[in-house]
């Protein structure tokens, strides 16, 4: 028997969402300032580190040049590496003992005795603003490469960058102080003092927190990423 009764519509349903893709462009200005922040915090962590090359640079060459009297030789160039790069990476190591193991110090004690030796026999034990510069650079370069080594045992992400960020820092560490303190270029001190230490201290805390922060990232990705 027929019914005058209004027929109900169906009820709507809720319109689907399609399910975002793992690289979603949506999610990556989130993740941008997500990492932009992480970094500042990875460089805030490492304040001490231009601290400690402020102060270990100056006092580890004061300390090697009352030993040695000045570069002058083979020998007081490897004796002077020694000891200022013994505390050179002491200081260092201090501040990224969390991060790397103590070869931190041999590796810089070593990389400074075998750089300054060959780098200030290439000069001639010259103090001429070019010398100098040159000297610093093949110094970075022997503890550069000694310090990435220690850098790549403990799985630090581009590792090599600071091998090859080294000879330029310290050869511009040398050129300021040899507009400012021109007392450690004529006694022949076997490291630039305070003022190229704070520069040469600042680029490279700059340069280790992208390095570390690198490093992390990489480690939560696959800490993220599921298992298959």
């Amino acid at each position: 028997m027929a019914t005058n009764a209004p027929v109900r519509p169906p009820p709507e349903s809720a319109p689907r969402v399609a399910p975002k893709a793992p690289d979603d462009r949506r999610d990556r200005p989130r993740r941008a300032v997500q990492t932009q922040g992480d970094w500042w915090e990875t460089a805030r962590r490492m304040w001490l580190w231009p601290v400690a090359m402020l102060l270990s640079l100056p006092i580890g060459g004061f300390i090697a040049d009352l030993v040695i009297n000045g570069v002058d030789s083979a020998g007081t160039a490897l004796a002077g590496g020694l000891i200022a790069g013994a505390v050179i990476g002491t200081a260092g190591w201090f501040v990224l003992r969390e991060q790397v193991s103590w070869l931190w110090i041999p590796a810089t004690a070593t990389g400074m005795a075998l750089g300054l030796a060959v780098g200030a026999a290439l000069v001639d034990y010259g103090i001429d603003r070019g010398d100098l510069l040159l000297m610093g650079a093949v110094t970075g370069l022997g503890v550069g490469v000694l310090q990435a080594l220690v850098l790549m045992r403990h799985g630090v992400a581009g590792a090599f960058w600071w091998a090859l960020a080294n000879p330029p820092a310290w050869a511009l560490g040398w050129l300021v102080t040899s507009y400012v303190i021109t007392a450690n270029v004529k006694e022949q001190f076997p490291v630039f003092g305070g003022s190229g230490a704070l520069v040469f201290g600042l680029l490279t805390w700059l340069l280790l927190a992208v390095l570390f922060r690198g490093t992390a990232a990489k480690v939560e990705e696959r800490q993220a990423a599921p298992a298959r």
